[in-house]
């Protein structure tokens, strides 16, 4: 495995255990959900939320969430409509940026970053 997908993976860890510390209940990770890949699968209080980690290292094209390309946008609320399907009331799609500097990581939780 190669250092971004460690990387990667570390990410998705700590955005969990944020989650988890703001009482959120973790449901699933890495999950295919109408042919997306959705990282993190959360309760949160009665609503189901999709949660996309974004990591960056450097802040030199921008933060984190500045990386959350239409493209993936447009998968995530198709990912939502999945679960929509699946019975599924209104499903949340949530970001986690995680900016790396000299001092540490910054985390910024981007509640229903993503609608439609």
């Amino acid at each position: 495995m190669g250092s971004a997908q460690d990387r990667g993976r570390a990410g998705e860890a700590l955005a969990a255990a944020y989650l988890e510390l703001v009482g959120c209940q973790l449901v699933a990770r890495n999950v295919r959900l109408g042919g997306v890949e959705v990282d993190l699968v959360v309760d949160d209080g009665s609503s189901r939320v999709l949660v996309e980690v974004r990591l960056r290292s450097r802040g030199d094209y921008g933060g984190a969430a500045e990386t959350l390309d239409q493209n993936k946008r447009t998968r995530l609320v198709r990912a939502a409509h999945a679960l929509e399907q699946q019975g599924i009331a209104h499903p949340r799609v949530d970001v986690v940026a995680i900016d790396l500097c000299a001092t540490g990581a910054r985390l910024t939780h981007h509640r229903n970053a993503i609608t439609g």
